[in-house]
């Protein structure tokens, strides 16, 4: 599992012309599966993305999490972060996880960072999307479960 996490001041995904979830300040997940990726990897994943201290307190400090600072979460399958770019000049989606099991890792996923209570819109699994980002920083990072094993 690989996860884009960008911080924004808001940002928005619109799937055939109309908005279907948009956030002011807080997170955009970009999420995306490989092969191998299973449920029991999903709790760690929303605690650590809810957790971490990447909005800045008083002293300009990244020392507050999305909920400290009163921000939301936008969560966006990606079907292309499992691609490779290791070959040629073509992605390869060889590793990725097939789309009926991601679409359920996604799903779940979804459930587990409700149970942080922290506001939150999504994107829509095998659709064709439009993801309007303003970065703030721009503070960006990459969470990936394989490196993390």
């Amino acid at each position: 599992m690989k996860i884009v996490i960008q911080r924004v001041r808001h940002a928005s995904v619109t799937i055939e012309n109309e908005i279907s979830g948009t956030i002011e300040k807080g997170l955009v997940l970009l999420v995306g599966f490989a092969a191998g990726d299973s449920r029991d990897i999903l709790p760690a994943a929303a605690k650590k993305v809810c957790a971490l201290r990447i909005f800045e307190d008083e002293s300009g400090k990244m020392n507050r999490s999305v909920r400290e600072s009163n921000g939301s979460l936008l969560v966006v399958p990606n079907f292309t972060l499992a691609g490779s770019l290791e070959k040629g000049n073509r992605p390869s989606f060889d590793t990725a996880l097939v789309p009926e099991r991601a679409r359920l890792l996604f799903d779940w996923f979804i459930e587990e960072l409700r149970k942080h209570e922290i506001p939150l819109a999504t994107g829509t699994f095998g659709a064709t999307m439009q993801v309007s980002i303003e970065n703030d920083g721009p503070v960006t990072f990459v969470y990936d479960t394989n490196h993390h094993k």
